[in-house]
């Protein structure tokens, strides 16, 4: 009431009850619990949440405050150009990130991979668009943050036989865009650490974690922004999870890559 400049005689009028009952309600002496709708009233005439008058929580937001706060729906265009996740980057520096990409980590990738991924939704401006994964790449080594990865395994191996999303994809890029995953996991190991787990037995949907600060779930169209440290904790155990279950850790990537690498002759 004092925060909203609000009398009790004004609380009354908006609530529909005598102003006795709202000195009452303050004062604790002879009042009993008040019902329902006086409740919903006096929480909607001063913009708090019911539960937190009744002290069922700490957090005197309304739900749809809360949930406006906690958990956003942002457009996912399909480029390399987004400053919404780029910017999501820059404020989590230098906290650990846990990442399950949809295909292989676009920050990893060369540009003939990247132009061909892309050049068939965005054209000529594929090329402006491709000095983004390199951006957050730099972003990765001057920021301090960890960057953990979790693979599924079919789907590096899809990408070394050209198989279903990576169907027609000449061996030369593949060739080229498995050296550089070697080369960029020999320089920027431990700080970039990918774990290579079975979905076959475990499984996740495209996710992002940003230390403590946020989740991000990727559609498709659209991310899925989780801010409340709940959720944010929830996504960082299930990350963990995956880990766990990996079938190989981080040390063993590189000859993974490499044992790949000959059963594909690239």
């Amino acid at each position: 009431m004092a925060e909203k400049s609000v009398t009790q005689s004004g609380l009354a009028r908006e609530v529909g009850v005598d102003r006795s009952t709202v000195s009452q309600l303050l004062t604790g002496q002879g009042a009993r619990l008040p019902n329902a709708q006086v409740v919903a009233e006096c929480a909607a005439a001063l913009g708090v949440s019911a539960d937190w008058l009744l002290g069922l929580t700490e957090r005197p937001e309304r739900l749809a405050d809360l949930l406006a706060t906690s958990l956003t729906m942002t457009e996912a265009p399909r480029a390399l150009i987004d400053e919404t996740i780029f910017g999501w980057h820059q404020e989590a520096a230098g906290y650990k990130i846990r990442h399950v990409p949809a295909t292989l980590p676009d920050m990893l990738k060369t540009r003939d991979m990247l132009r061909w991924e892309y050049e068939p939704q965005l054209g000529r401006t594929a090329e402006q668009a491709i000095g983004a994964s390199e951006d957050r790449l730099g972003l990765m080594a001057r920021s301090g943050s960890d960057y953990e990865i979790a693979l599924p395994g079919h789907e590096v191996e899809a990408f070394v036989r050209a198989e279903g999303y990576y169907r027609g994809l000449p061996a030369g890029i593949r060739a080229e865009q498995l050296a550089r995953l070697r080369e960029l996991y020999r320089q920027l190991y431990p700080a970039l650490r990918i774990y290579v787990f079975d979905a076959r037995r475990v499984f996740s949907a495209p996710v992002t974690i940003f230390g403590p600060l946020l989740a991000v779930l990727y559609l498709g169209r659209h991310y899925i922004a989780f801010r409340d440290s709940a959720r944010v904790a929830g996504f960082s155990s299930h990350f963990d999870w995956l880990v766990r279950e990996a079938e190989l850790g981080a040390r063993e990537f590189p000859d993974f890559l490499d044992r790949l690498a000959r059963d594909g002759g690239l």
